[in-house]
């Protein structure tokens, strides 16, 4: 009697430290995380559809999230020779949000967007027929080694920077 007893104890202290283990580890594992060029060029397509025409996504130059939830967020440079220069001038990176987020407290529901950052320290977003969206003010990153001419990193104050070059925006979901 007594061996079936302590035989009770250790399982169910087995099973508590299992139900305490698992939540700690689904939560290390579940968390968001940021992707680099590699792990987007797979998800982006070769051609990007803006203002009425295709144009070439520069995959070396993206970056992307992947929330907990699975929800991405991915970007990538674009070649925008093909287009006139006013576009040119807004129009810098494709942008596509699976979820609703926010960029420099502006609301930014899911889809599909045309983004840049231009003068006066502005960052602007456009739909997908070159409409302007919003614009926020953009910052600029003094200390980064090594600037690329885009990516996303981590942001210190939590949710995410998506940069080009120096200058960055903040976003979060």
């Amino acid at each position: 009697m007594r061996f079936s007893s302590v035989s009770k104890m250790v399982v169910f202290a087995g099973l508590l430290l299992g139900l305490w283990a698992v939540p700690a580890k689904a939560i290390a594992q579940g968390g968001d995380k940021v992707l680099q060029p590699a792990d987007t060029q797979k998800l982006l397509p070769d051609n990007l559809w803006y203002k009425g025409q295709a144009a070439p996504a520069q995959k070396r130059n993206s970056g992307g999230v992947k929330f907990a939830d699975g929800a991405y967020v991915l970007t990538t440079l674009v070649d925008t020779s093909g287009y006139s220069s006013d576009v040119q001038a807004k129009y810098q990176a494709y942008f596509i949000t699976e979820a609703p987020i926010k960029i420099g407290g502006h609301d930014l529901p899911a889809g599909i967007y045309g983004v840049g950052f231009i003068g006066d320290n502005k960052f602007v977003v456009t739909d997908v027929g070159a409409h302007d969206v919003f614009s926020v003010d953009s910052a600029n990153d003094d200390g980064m080694k090594r600037p690329r001419p885009l990516q996303i990193t981590e942001n210190e104050g939590g949710g995410f920077r998506l940069y080009a070059g120096r200058r960055y925006v903040t976003f979060s979901k």
